[in-house]
């Protein structure tokens, strides 16, 4: 399986001759989505949700299909009909010949006063694990998880114990369009050898457009 970090919290999957993408939002390239075969949205916040991004890859596929939670699905299912399947914790499907596993339920706290969302991760072919915008742990091991590094809800400590936790082969960078460049050098340092201890992880950071083979 090919993986290819697009902006910020977007990943493309592919093997076989198919594509998956997971959370092509605002942050994301304008073509982040196009040529997928299905699509997976964590939750609503519009780094992860672009409407624009959506309708070009469904209008540029006829047979492509979204798998997302209720307050995504209710944006783009009249739109798009029978191509829009709304998902929760627990549930299991195929899409494009990936198997996927849903895990999560709230988005991380970012303040006592804003009200939590919804917000799911996905566990693809029981190998790649994003997150979305939270520490969820899914209850099995990770060979490759999509760590989200930096964003107004965590801390660098926050990451490193959930790093520690999950205990993944490899960990991935997302969740990175508000660092600089300034920034990037701490967090590889405090999340690689020379940091407090990632559980043995394996940590890298992918430049837009770049791919790993899984």
């Amino acid at each position: 399986m090919k993986l290819t970090k697009y902006g910020h919290a977007c990943v493309r999957l592919e093997k076989e001759g198919r594509t998956l993408v997971i959370d092509p939002g605002g942050f994301s390239e304008e073509d982040a989505a196009v040529g997928a075969d299905a699509v997976l949205v964590t939750h609503e916040h519009p780094d992860h949700f672009d409407g624009n991004r959506l309708r070009a890859a469904l209008e540029a596929n006829p047979a492509a299909e979204l798998w997302t939670l209720r307050s995504v699905a209710e944006q783009v299912s009249a739109a798009f009909p029978g191509r829009v399947h709304t998902v929760g914790e627990g549930d299991a499907f195929t899409a494009a010949g990936f198997e996927v596993e849903v895990h999560g339920q709230l988005h991380a706290v970012i303040h006592p006063d804003i009200a939590r969302i919804t917000n799911v991760g996905y566990f693809v072919d029981g190998t790649v694990f994003h997150p979305g915008d939270a520490l969820t742990l899914p209850g099995r091991p990770v060979d490759t998880l999509m760590v989200p590094v930096m964003a107004p809800w965590s801390r660098v400590g926050d990451v490193i114990d959930y790093l520690r936790e999950v205990a993944p082969r490899r960990a991935i960078d997302v969740h990175d369009a508000l660092l600089t460049d300034l920034a990037r050098p701490v967090y590889d340092r405090m999340l690689g050898p020379d940091g407090p201890g990632v559980g043995g992880a394996e940590h890298s950071r992918l430049a837009a457009g770049e791919s790993v083979e899984l």
